[in-house]
């Protein structure tokens, strides 16, 4: 049976994503945004799977496991922001 952790029984990730938007916009000092949708998942996209990567030992089927994606979708994604 697996089971689910909550990260201090919040959205932690979520708060973070927020605190990072607001900075970003506070430096856009009146420019106006662009692409801010495709910026953000690439950043949290690229993280998440270093970190999933350095937690599995670089052990690509462990790592595609934990994140619960097939091991080539893991490989092209990781190919993509040059992690490999």
């Amino acid at each position: 049976m697996k089971k689910a952790v909550r990260l201090n029984g919040s959205n932690e990730i979520g708060r973070s994503v927020e605190r990072s938007l607001d900075e970003y916009f506070r430096r856009l000092d009146g420019e106006p945004p662009h692409g801010i949708y495709d910026m953000v998942i690439a950043h949290v996209e690229r993280a998440l799977l270093s970190s999933m990567l350095e937690r599995s030992n670089g052990n690509q089927t462990q790592a595609a496991e934990m994140l619960g994606m097939n091991r080539n979708t893991l490989r092209a994604k990781l190919a993509k922001y040059n992690l490999i």
